[in-house]
């Protein structure tokens, strides 16, 4: 049953979402303050839509291959979020760029994870070229989402110290744990009303923030 007064989410994935399942099981028994209203994603197999499923959450496939072009793809995920009507919309691995009028529309609305810390390494295969670079440290980043890629206002960041001679594997099951752990934290504090985004600036309680609140791997 949704409650009026538990904040509408809809989730946006396009594979195995794991970060769905963190988000389910952090809200269970409502801890989140959130009901998931609908799961969509871009390709009708993706193991997420399962999830949802066995979580008695709608599941909704929009078939980009199936749309005959991007505008028609576009349309009617807009009409599925049309009928969703959430308060908040969380992308969780979700592959496809949003066209710039529906991130408008849920400007300060949308919530993103990013494999990476934001500004570094915007875009795919960010642990390959974290590794490549020598870089000491890598990690992930929630942001609100904005029309430039993974290029919003920074809430969260979970840091981990790259150790000598890890593989990608091997870094992405560290940066992914601690996704799991950020990724609620965040959705909760937007259903508590902590943060917001007011002209472009990350507001937590009331107060900006400089920049992403770290929180470093145990």
């Amino acid at each position: 049953m949704i409650a009026a007064d538990r904040l509408r989410v809809a989730v946006l994935l396009s594979g195995s979402g794991t970060n769905l399942q963190a988000i389910i099981d952090a809200n269970e028994g409502c801890k989140l303050g959130i009901d998931i209203v609908g799961v969509i994603s871009d390709r009708p197999e993706a193991l997420g839509l399962q999830r949802a499923l066995d979580a008695s959450i709608p599941a909704i496939p929009i078939d980009f291959k199936a749309s005959a072009n991007r505008s028609d793809y576009d349309k009617w995920l807009d009409q599925e979020l049309d009928k969703l009507a959430p308060d908040l919309v969380v992308l969780a691995g979700y592959m496809r760029i949003l066209p710039a009028t529906t991130v408008n529309r849920f400007r300060g609305r949308m919530l993103n994870i990013h494999p990476s810390l934001l500004p570094a390494y915007p875009g795919l295969n960010t642990y390959a070229r974290a590794l490549e670079a020598g870089e000491q440290w890598h990690g992930t980043t929630v942001h609100f989402v904005t029309p430039e890629l993974d290029a919003g206002p920074a809430i969260l960041q979970y840091r981990v110290s790259i150790r000598d001679e890890e593989t990608e594997p091997q870094l992405r099951t560290r940066v992914q744990q601690g996704e799991y752990n950020i990724y609620p934290k965040a959705i909760a504090w937007f259903a508590a009303s902590r943060i917001e985004l007011r002209d472009n600036i990350v507001l937590l309680d009331d107060k900006p923030i400089d920049g992403p609140i770290v929180i470093d791997e145990e």
